[in-house]
């Protein structure tokens, strides 16, 4: 049997969207994690509920979104609110089941840097900052980051924490008061870190043809792995068909797949 080509961003926006479940109240960012929203409310979850920051809830976009703001996102909704009311009245109050974040740097406890690269006050990079992911990560019931699997993205520690994970270890969200989740997984293009019971991210799963070693050579600590390390199923054609033809039809965010 042939295998089907695909890239590494279509690999990590697949295997996101298979995180997702039926019935998920999501909070979209945008970029690739909307790709994987609408890819699983396409598939096998048509009753996620997509949440966009600036005040949509229950978005039915016909075409791919490029802003939190896209006109497209608002026809067929549920409702259209303030960004205050996403906020207060449905993340805080714990009606957000799924937070997609983002980032420049995830560390061992599944912290995200989204601010800066070195110092704060002379940065070597200063980058686009927090947005509303402090606060997704703060109180969405789980959350998740995809990225690529390079060794600069996973310091032990990162420069700057912009979104708490579980920050030095599992206990220190609950004493910061942080009632959601946390980071219960990362999509690389390697395969799938999620949380051991002290909060540190080992790997759990690879896709089809990477190795442990491969996983390790490019995580910036001393990356375990899980008893039994799973591999990640296939990605069929029909996922594909969908994110090509459907979503992403002339590649803004999967920049020259096969």
């Amino acid at each position: 049997m042939t295998a089907i080509p695909y890239s590494s961003a279509e690999l990590m926006i697949v295997n996101a969207a298979r995180l997702l479940k039926d019935g998920d109240v999501v909070f979209v960012g945008v970029g690739q994690p909307n790709l994987a929203c609408n890819l699983a409310k396409r598939t096998h979850a048509p009753n996620l509920v997509m949440i966009y920051e600036a005040g949509v809830i229950g978005a039915e976009p016909e075409r791919l979104p490029l802003s939190i703001g896209d006109p497209t996102l608002v026809s067929g909704s549920l409702s259209v609110v303030s960004m205050y009311d996403i906020f207060a009245n449905y993340l805080q109050r714990g009606n957000v089941d799924v937070g997609f974040m983002g980032g420049a740097q995830i560390d061992k406890f599944g912290n995200i840097n989204a601010t800066v690269i070195g110092p704060y006050d002379h940065p070597k990079v200063r980058l686009p900052g927090s947005g509303g992911s402090q606060e997704i990560a703060a109180w969405a019931n789980r959350c998740y980051i995809m990225t690529p699997h390079q060794k600069r993205r996973f310091p032990e520690k990162v420069e700057f924490m912009t979104s708490a994970g579980f920050i030095g270890g599992k206990g220190d969200r609950e004493n910061a008061g942080l009632r959601g989740g946390g980071m219960v997984g990362v999509v690389t293009d390697i395969g799938m870190l999620e949380p051991d019971q002290t909060g540190e991210m080992i790997l759990t799963a690879l896709h089809p043809g990477k190795t442990i070693e491969e996983a390790k050579a490019n995580t910036g600590w001393d990356l375990r792995s899980a008893p039994h390390v799973k591999v990640t199923e296939p990605i069929t054609q029909k996922e594909l068909n969908i994110l090509r033809r459907e979503l992403d039809p002339t590649g803004i965010y999967l920049k020259g797949a096969a």
